[in-house]
C-alpha cells in the first residue's frame, strides 16, 4: 500500500544542527512494535548549552513537520543532547555579534522562531518534552509549547529576559500563567528566579520529575533540594527548594559521589509514549488540538506584535544585554543596572556611549 500514498512533506532536508531519529514504539510489555515509531528530535549544541542558532530553528520546524506527517509516528519526543541543558534559548553569541543593533534582521529571525513555536503547537502527534537539563528562557518557551514535560530531577526552569535585555515574549507571557497561575508567572517572568524540578511539578509546570543520580548502584533524588513537603514558620509550603547550610554541604558531598544516568528519564518518557499508543489516534489528536487552543488563543493574538517589539528592542536594552552576556567575564555577564537607570534618569539617549558605560568589565 505504501507505494500508493502521497508524500505530503514540503521538501527533503538534511539535518546538521539537530538530530532526527525514529525509534520503535514499545508496547505494554516493553517490546518493540513492528512498523510504529516515536520521532525523537534532539537539539545538538551541548557546548553552548543547546542554545538554538538560526539554522537549528529552521531544522526544528522541518523536523516537527516531518514527524507530524509521518503515518508511522505515534508520538514526538523533543529533547537535546547531553545532561546539562535541554535548551537555554537563542544563541547569545549569534544575538550579540549579528542581530544586536539590526532590528530588521532580528525581525526576520523572530518569524522563524514564531514558526517553530507554531510547528510544535500544530503537530498532529502528541509532543513530550524530555527535559534532560536546564530549561531556560527560549528553552522554557519551546518546552511549554509541548503537550507534556517529563524531567530529570536535577533540572532548573526559568526565564532570563529582563535580566539580559529582553522580555519573555516568545511564548512565556502567553503560556506560563496557564500552567502556574498569574502570580507565579509574574514572579518567574519578571524576577528571573529559577525553579527546581520538584517545585515545577508542584506548581503544575511539568508532569513528572525523575531521579537520575546513581550513587552506589541506586538512583536517589536530587540531594541538593528538599524533596519532602511541610509548612515553614510562615505557613508556606516547602517542596523542592534548595537546601542551605550544612544540609546543602552534605548534599553536594553526596552528589559528588554519584554519576548522572538518564536511563530512568528515558524509561519514563517511553512509558508516557506507550500510553499514547493505546488511544484512538484521531480522538487523541482532536483532544490535543482542543486543549492546545488555550495556548493558541494567546499565541495567535500576540506573537506578531511581540515580534515587532523584540526586533526594535535590539536597538536598546537587548543590544546592551546580549553584548554584556557575550563579552562579560565569567560570573559578571550583566549590565550595570544602577548606572543604566542613573543615565536614563539624566535623559541620556540610548547610544553607544551609554552601552559602553554599562557593560561589565
Amino acid at each position: 500500500m505504501s507505494e500508493h500514498l502521497v508524500d505530503h512533506t514540503l521538501v527533503p532536508i538534511e539535518y546538521k544542527e539537530i538530530i532526527f531519529e525514529r525509534r520503535p514504539c514499545l508496547d505494554k510489555n516493553c517490546q518493540a512494535v513492528d512498523g510504529l515509531f516515536n520521532a525523537w528530535i534532539f537539539i545538538n549544541n551541548p557546548k553552548q548549552y543547546n542554545s538554538y542558532t538560526t539554522s537549528a530553528v529552521k531544522e526544528i520546524i522541518f523536523a516537527f513537520r516531518q514527524a507530524s506527517m509521518d503515518r508511522q509516528v505515534v508520538a514526538v519526543i523533543f529533547t537535546a543532547v547531553g545532561e546539562k541543558a535541554f535548551c537555554t534559548g537563542g544563541n547569545t553569541k549569534e544575538y550579540a555579534e549579528y542581530y544586536s543593533g539590526r532590528p530588521l534582521e532580528y525581525k526576520q529571525y523572530m518569524r522563524l522562531f514564531n514558526d517553530m513555536i507554531t510547528a510544535i503547537l500544530h503537530c498532529d502527534k502528541p509532543v513530550i518534552c524530555r527535559v534532560n537539563g536546564m530549561r531556560i528562557a527560549g528553552g522554557q518557551e519551546i518546552g511549554m509549547a509541548c503537550d507534556f514535560s517529563v524531567s530529570s530531577d536535577l533540572v532548573v526552569f526559568g526565564q532570563a529576559g529582563p535580566r539580559h535585555g529582553s522580555a519573555p515574549d516568545g511564548g512565556s507571557t502567553d503560556f506560563l500563567h496557564l500552567f502556574v497561575g498569574i502570580e507565579r508567572a509574574m514572579q518567574s517572568g519578571t524576577l528571573c528566579e529559577m525553579w527546581g524540578a520538584y517545585e515545577s511539578v508542584n506548581f503544575g509546570l511539568i508532569s513528572q520529575a525523575v531521579p537520575v543520580l546513581n550513587v552506589d548502584g541506586q538512583f536517589i533524588r536530587n540531594p541538593l533540594v528538599v524533596t519532602n513537603q511541610w509548612l515553614d514558620d510562615t505557613g508556606a509550603m516547602v517542596y523542592g527548594s534548595r537546601k542551605s547550610g550544612a544540609d546543602l554541604a552534605a548534599g553536594k558531598e553526596l552528589f559528588a559521589q554519584g554519576t548522572i544516568d538518564l536511563t530512568p528519564l528515558d524509561d519514563a518518557v517511553n512509558t508516557m509514549a506507550t500510553k499514547m499508543l493505546y488511544l484512538m489516534p484521531d480522538c487523541l489528536n482532536k483532544t490535543l488540538n482542543s486543549l492546545r487552543k488555550k495556548k493558541l488563543e494567546h499565541w495567535d493574538k500576540n506573537h506578531q506584535s511581540n515580534r515587532d517589539w523584540l526586533a526594535l528592542n535590539m536597538m536598546t536594552e537587548a543590544k546592551a544585554g546580549f553584548r554584556a552576556f557575550n563579552e562579560g567575564p565569567k560570573g559578571n555577564r550583566e549590565v550595570d543596572f544602577i548606572k543604566l537607570r542613573q543615565m536614563l534618569a539624566e535623559g541620556h539617549p540610548w547610544d553607544d556611549e551609554l552601552i559602553e558605560a554599562i557593560l561589565p568589565r
